[in-house]
């Protein structure tokens, strides 16, 4: 992780669970990291607490589904920071109802948030990188199993379809890079069960969350976190392109 020392890092998603993890090792790793997140006030108390260590955590405010938002970040990060060097999509959301009962409106918030707001940021960071002339970033996809596989769980379908649109899109781009002859990496990474907001953030409440992850093999972020240093700190010439995680 040597050469990464001092560069910039955009983790979306980094108020909480995976984002903030990852947020917080990559500040360890003395990574200037961005932390973009709707819930700012959250990522700003991290940046607080992680203050002395060997890198630093920048919140910004963006809701990366509105694209205006999207371009203005990068625009800020470009005049402030220089450009991204590493794209972390980790931004993502689950409304759990079968295909027959789920409405135009909650398939729109899935396909806007996990795989068009992901392809914004990654054309525009990848654009960050070019126009540096930095051949050796990083764009990681946060997938999921769901992403491989459709999962038996009702409701959860048209999230599988989104995360599936992710893999296909992580393989588009590392052939899309090849073909421009780029060494920019491109990965994905795709745990099964973590234990973190994000059941409640489906609509579930705290006590059947809880019971949720009580109930079924589960991993912590900080698990998420290790593979996703394990594919960042891999040597440039080696691309770790797709990481399953199954908890046990």
């Amino acid at each position: 992780m040597e050469r990464w020392s001092g560069r910039v890092a955009l983790v979306t998603g980094a108020s909480a669970g995976i984002g903030a993890s990852v947020a917080r090792r990559l500040v360890a790793e003395g990574m200037r990291v961005v932390g973009a997140a709707r819930s700012v006030e959250r990522v700003q108390a991290l940046a607080d607490e992680l203050k002395g260590q060997p890198g630093t955590l920048i919140p910004i405010k963006c809701d990366i589904t509105k694209d205006d938002q999207v371009v203005s970040m990068f625009a800020r990060i470009k005049r402030e920071l220089g450009g991204v060097d590493v794209c972390v999509n980790n931004a993502g959301l689950a409304v759990f109802k079968d295909l027959l009962e789920g409405s135009p409106e909650e398939w729109r918030s899935m396909l806007d948030l996990n795989v068009v707001a992901l392809c914004l940021c990654t054309r525009e960071a990848v654009a960050s990188m070019r126009e540096r002339g930095v051949d050796d970033g990083h764009v990681i996809h946060l997938n999921s199993l769901a992403g491989h596989y459709v999962i038996e769980k009702p409701g959860t379908q048209f999230y599988c379809g989104t995360k599936h649109m992710v893999t296909t899109l992580t393989e588009a781009l590392r052939l899309e890079l090849r073909r421009a002859n780029s060494k920019i990496r491109i990965s994905s990474i795709s745990p099964g069960v973590v234990e973190t907001e994000f059941a409640v953030n489906t609509g579930m409440s705290q006590d059947t969350a809880r019971q949720y992850y009580q109930e079924r093999p589960r991993m912590q972020a900080d698990d998420v976190t290790d593979s996703l240093i394990h594919v960042l700190a891999a040597p440039p010439h080696v691309q770790i392109h797709d990481v399953l995680i199954w908890p046990l």
